[in-house]
């Protein structure tokens, strides 16, 4: 159970059917805000899990959107806004890879990663600022006027060859999120991100699922475990809630360590 309310508010969670965003959209709504679940090609995955948290007495429905599609990002606001009226927090999780060798590396899967990762998250935060600014702070429901986190990367920071397009998406997420947290501070909106290292998904699962495979993928991290995606759906709550209320414009890093380059503990 959360300690952290967010009662009466409403979270829009990007890509919340599976991983990283459907552990966000959980804890979201333990805390007690209806969720929004976005998706992009799996309505019956979003759906599962609209019910599932129903089933546990809290309150969600499902959108489809492509992030990258300014048309479908607002007709995705303007039927949130008629189901719940507002919104209250986003987060901006929606996200992929498209693997390759920087010199193999085609313009579809550098702009096809470019456009979901980080331009989907400029048209996202966009509209929700504009909806914050133009309903203010409602006293009683938030300290803020309304909430964005961006869902980052440790490779916001660290190089990551093979993953170039990736990379460059997370540094750009990166001075986004610290440009708008700075541009709309004095509107009273908070903006930060998340920066999660390993996180066991079905996504990456060939990285943690066999015993040589989740040894080496240790030796990255000095706190000895991969994490889980209810860590960062419990830090995003409390990202969102009024106990939080002086941070915005920095990234909070939850990777067991990662970013502490492990590799030089004893070869410095």
């Amino acid at each position: 159970m959360n300690t952290y309310s967010l009662q009466g508010q409403v979270a829009l969670v990007t890509g919340a059917d599976s991983g990283i965003g459907k552990g966000v959209a959980i804890e979201m709504a333990k805390a007690g805000a209806s969720v929004v679940i976005n998706h992009v090609d799996a309505h019956e995955v979003a759906q599962q899990t609209v019910d599932e948290i129903k089933a546990a007495g809290g309150e969600a429905y499902a959108i489809h959107a492509d992030v990258s599609s300014e048309e479908e990002v607002q007709n995705m606001f303007a039927e949130m806004f008629s189901k719940y009226g507002t919104v209250d927090i986003l987060v901006n999780n929606a996200g992929l890879q498209r693997d390759s060798k920087f010199v193999d590396m085609t313009l579809e899967q550098w702009q096809t990663v470019i456009g979901i990762n980080l331009t989907g998250q400029f048209l996202c935060a966009r509209e929700a600022a504009r909806e914050f600014i133009r309903r203010g702070v409602v006293p009683g429901r938030s300290k803020a006027a309304g909430k964005i986190i961006c869902m980052s990367s440790v490779h916001e920071v660290i190089p990551w060859g093979g993953h170039v397009n990736y990379a460059t998406s997370k540094g750009g997420v990166m001075m986004l999120m610290k440009s708008m947290a700075q541009e709309l501070a004095p509107h009273k909106i908070r903006v930060m991100s998340i920066g999660p290292g390993a996180i066991e998904t079905h996504i990456n699962q060939a990285a943690w699922s066999s015993k040589a495979a989740l040894d080496k993928l240790l030796t990255l991290i000095p706190y000895g475990r991969p994490g889980v995606t209810e860590d960062i759906g419990k830090l995003a709550v409390w990202l969102a809630s009024d106990d939080a209320d002086y941070i915005t414009g920095t990234t909070i890093f939850m990777d067991g360590g990662m970013t502490l380059y492990p590799g030089f503990a004893d070869n410095g």
